[in-house]
Parts: structure tokens; sequence; C-alpha cells
């Protein structure tokens, strides 16, 4: 006879259930991915700082070129757009662990009213 195992974390009241979820996603993000986890996308981090003359808007991408990624602005919004080709591996190296995320990414800033263009 085959049973099927239910996660514990399905029987959890909803609010620890929820709890649980936003705990496991915190420690993720600043501990990073477990051994042997996939990462599902790249999404680079971004700041977005005002001051009495203008909006900055910093976007951590580094390795790439300034070819390889789409600054626009659409619909009242700032569009940062691209992709971050995996690097090739080299002969005569053996990795024993590969962090970098790569992938097509997409960032937006919704722009305030007070921004004319």
């Amino acid at each position: 006879m085959t049973r099927m195992l239910v996660p514990w974390t399905t029987r959890l009241p909803r609010g620890l259930d929820v709890f649980r979820n936003e705990l496991d996603n915190a420690l993720g993000r600043f501990l990073g991915p477990l051994e042997g986890e996939e990462i599902d996308s790249f999404a680079p981090h971004m700041n977005v700082a005002e001051s009495e003359e203008a909006y900055e808007v910093t976007v951590d991408l580094p390795g790439m070129k300034p070819e390889e990624f789409n600054i626009e602005v659409k619909s009242g919004e700032l569009w940062i757009t691209g992709e971050r080709k995996q690097e090739e591996e080299q002969q005569g190296k053996t990795y024993h662990r590969v962090e970098r995320i790569y992938g097509a990414f997409e960032r937006t800033f919704t722009l305030p009213n007070s921004i004319s263009m």
C-alpha cells in the first residue's frame, strides 16, 4: 500500500504558515540558496533616491556592459530590461560552487506625476 506524505507545513494554522513562508523567504535572501536549490530568476537589486533636484536610480548589474541592457520610459514607468548571459566554464578549472545568477530580467519603477517628459 502506498501512502502520500503530507508536508508538515500544510497543517500549520494559516497565520503561522504565512509567517513561516515569509521567514523562509527572508532567510533565503540573506543567506542565499541551499545546496542544490535552484534559483528561479535573476532580478538585479535597485535603489531609488530622491533629492530636491532629481531622482536617482541605481541598479546592480556587475559585469554587464551598457549594450546588454535597456532603459526606457513607458506609460509613466521606468523600465530596465536585459539579459545576463551564463559564463562559459573554462577548461582546466574545477568549479566547486556556482552562485552567479543569469537570465533575462525586467525591473520597473512607477514615476511620480511630478516628472515631466
